[in-house]
């Protein structure tokens, strides 16, 4: 099932960058969310991508909004690859692919690389905007309009 615009985001408990649990109901009240889901860490498109959002960060931050990436990497291929670029928000790892599932995030190039999808939610949980595009660097832009148009 492929999640739209007006849909509440899926419950889902995983792992964070540091090995801690991350729990997405927790979150949900809190603050508005930009949720990504990239491929792999240290790939050219991943890495514009994650740098894109860092570079970024602080104009998300300023409106009150989160950004929290989302890959089959392990935890610790998310810490390598947030210190080696001082990453400043949260990755999580998918390793089963079951987030990837919850939200229906199509695959890129045949169906055989896991797609590149980002999702922008409001304080309460609903999604109010799906970015599908293998062009990386357009997602922190799309994003941050999105949240703009929050306030």
């Amino acid at each position: 099932m492929q999640l739209k615009v007006g849909d509440k985001i899926p419950n889902f408990k995983v792992k964070d960058t540091n090995g801690n649990d991350f729990d997405s109901q927790e979150m949900i009240g809190q603050k508005p969310l930009v949720i990504y889901f990239y491929p792999k860490d240290n790939t050219p498109g991943c890495t514009v991508q994650a740098c894109g959002f860092r570079d970024q960060y602080e104009d998300f931050t300023d409106l009150g909004a989160e950004v929290i990436g989302i890959s089959s990497d392990s935890v610790e291929s998310h810490q390598k690859f947030t210190q080696q670029f001082r990453l400043p928000f949260t990755l999580l790892s998918d390793s089963d692919k079951k987030i990837r599932k919850l939200f229906g995030v199509p695959p890129d190039w045949f169906g055989i690389l896991p797609g590149r999808a980002t999702y922008v939610v409001d304080k309460d949980g609903t999604i109010i905007m799906i970015f599908d595009s293998v062009k990386a660097e357009q997602h922190i832009q799309k994003a941050l309009e999105a949240i703009k148009g929050l306030k």
